[in-house]
């Protein structure tokens, strides 16, 4: 099934997730899920977080973090699915999950995945009057209305519960798991990624059902909009979880505060380790010159033996308690130099360097005339004219469906046109969400090398260490990067080369960032002096990249 819901009493044989006691909401204001010390590791034993504790009521709260930092797993905790490597999970309430990856639905009607078809088999025994008297007092007269009404708030009216699940496209996909979570009458529901690969409208749903969610909610997402309604952030690391009150607008700016008071204790951390240095130049200066002092006066001859042995004494004290003072201060200094380095790469933003392409700001870039895809069904894309010029950012917007990709794919010369012309004056480099132009079979050295090869084994290197890919992080192989990795491993293998493009085609190149990563790319695409071709339903990105003007297919 597509959602999950797991019981507070799994083993009671008279639960179901369409009986109608499940269907009445817990109005106590106590927590749902509690976790406590809750630690969780990877199979192979390395920390993803710990120590972690954190309480889940009829709030909103969305999870984020890097990637990699377990916030899927924090969900399987949540629902039970696995159990802490250390601590201790409550759970009170009915939860239901809507997966980011919910797998096959093969064979399944849409009944089965909304866990409707063996009410619906009940109802139907009932009316042809072969139903048994456990039918009979298991029955849900309301089931029909209710699933109308939920397939309706979706934008699925009329969807037939028959119906092969697999026949329907993702978006509607997404809608149907919606109406599932609808019907389940969960207190609490975990939402993984719930905006990825949907068009506008489906996100904008996705974020009208969650404000009219009665119950709690808990949300893994990068979409800042879909944050905005959250009561609450929080963040995962594997120092734990850190809770900031707020939707994700206080947050950023939590964040931002946070980053400037990490570079500020850096900055006062390394003059501190400058000025005991400084300290102890001076004494040690100090006592050089006592000492050539105190042996002109002792070769004068005119002091005492004793007196010479007093003195002599007092000055070796002096600079052993001189030197153990340094050297306290020093290593205390720089044991505060350290936490502030680690705190400032903790909050650090990560930076891409795009070179400059030098693009002429009248520089012809970019023609499409009287573009059209015909296919076996009819009109696919088109006609569509577009004609780009120097830097300019042009964004092609549209719902699912509507050839977005497709007219990406005829600029960057995958496809032909069935009429009309494709003319790119300019070196360009299309990147999907996927990076498809890197081999999961292969190094990101060997990837670099075979998109340049004219460049060298340092060149390499070089350029894949300019992207934070130092050292044996360079021979990682494709398959096992993250989404956010792979994009930068991308964006190092085409703009580094020989012949660096001067136009970027982009196809959705936010769906499997983290924040930190959405944000870096913003960053080096807004001061980048290139061409932009963006397929995007993230409203937040085209703005930070500076789109000027939109295409809607």
């Amino acid at each position: 099934a597509l959602w999950k819901s797991v019981s507070p009493f799994p083993s009671s044989p008279s639960w179901s997730p369409m009986s109608r006691s499940s269907l009445a909401r817990n109005p106590s204001p106590s927590a749902f899920v509690t976790l406590s010390g809750v630690a969780a590791r990877t199979p192979d034993g390395r920390i993803l977080f710990e120590n972690l504790n954190l309480s889940l009521a009829r709030e909103r709260t969305g999870i984020v973090g890097r990637n990699g930092t377990g916030k899927t797993t924090l969900l399987d905790l949540i629902a039970g699915d696995r159990g802490p490597a250390e601590g201790r999970v409550g759970r009170s309430g009915l939860i239901a999950r809507l997966r980011q990856n919910p797998g096959t639905v093969s064979g399944q009607t849409v009944a089965a995945v909304l866990g409707v078809e063996a009410a619906q088999a009940r109802l139907a025994r009932i009316l042809a009057g072969e139903g048994t008297v456990d039918d009979l007092a298991e029955a849900d007269w309301t089931l029909e209305a209710r699933l109308e009404a939920a397939l309706a708030a979706v934008g699925l009216d009329g969807l037939l519960p028959d119906r092969e699940a697999a026949t329907l496209s993702g978006g509607e996909r997404t809608r149907l798991e919606l109406a599932a979570l609808e019907l389940a009458g969960a207190e609490l529901i975990l939402l993984d990624e719930p905006t990825n690969h949907l068009d506008a409208d489906g996100r904008a749903l996705v974020a009208e059902r969650l404000s009219r969610w009665p119950g709690g909610a808990v949300v893994v997402s990068h979409d800042r909009a879909l944050l905005r309604q959250m009561d609450r952030i929080v963040e995962l690391s594997p120092l734990g979880a850190t809770v900031y009150g707020g939707n994700y607008d206080l947050y950023a700016e939590r964040k931002a505060i946070e980053r400037a008071a990490a570079e500020h204790d850096l900055a006062v951390a390394e003059s501190e380790v400058a000025r005991t240095a400084a300290d102890a130049q001076r004494r040690a200066e100090g006592k050089a010159r006592r000492d050539r002092a105190g042996r002109k006066k002792g070769m004068k001859g005119d002091m005492p033996k004793i007196l010479r042995d007093f003195r002599a004494e007092t000055a070796e004290n002096s600079a052993g308690h001189d030197a153990r003072l340094a050297a306290r201060q020093a290593a205390e200094a720089e044991q505060t130099l350290v936490a502030a380095r680690e705190r400032v790469e903790r909050v650090r933003r990560m930076t891409l360097p795009l070179p400059k392409t030098g693009l002429a700001a009248g520089r012809q870039v970019l023609t499409l005339q009287g573009v059209r895809v015909d296919g076996e069904r009819g009109l696919r894309v088109g006609p569509v004219d577009l004609r780009l010029t120097g830097a300019e950012r042009v964004a092609i917007t549209g719902p699912n469906g509507s050839g977005k990709t497709t007219l990406l794919d005829l600029i960057a010369g995958r496809i032909v046109p069935s009429a009309g012309t494709v003319e790119c004056a300019v070196p360009l480099a299309l990147l999907d969400q996927h990076a498809g132009l890197l081999h999961d079979d292969e190094t990101l050295i060997e990837a670099w090398q075979r998109l340049n090869p004219d460049g060298t084994l340092n060149d390499a290197q070089a350029a894949l260490a300019r992207f934070l890919f130092r050292n044996v992080e360079a021979h990682k192989r494709v398959e096992t990067l993250s989404g956010g990795e792979r994009l930068r491993a991308a964006l190092a293998c085409v703009m580094t080369g020989t012949r660096p493009p001067q136009l970027l085609v982009l196809d959705e190149p936010t769906n499997h960032l983290d924040l930190d990563a959405i944000e870096a790319v913003e960053a080096a695409l807004a001061a980048w002096d290139g061409a932009l071709v963006v397929v995007s339903h993230d409203r937040d990105f085209l703005d930070a990249v500076g789109i000027e003007r939109e295409i809607r297919l």
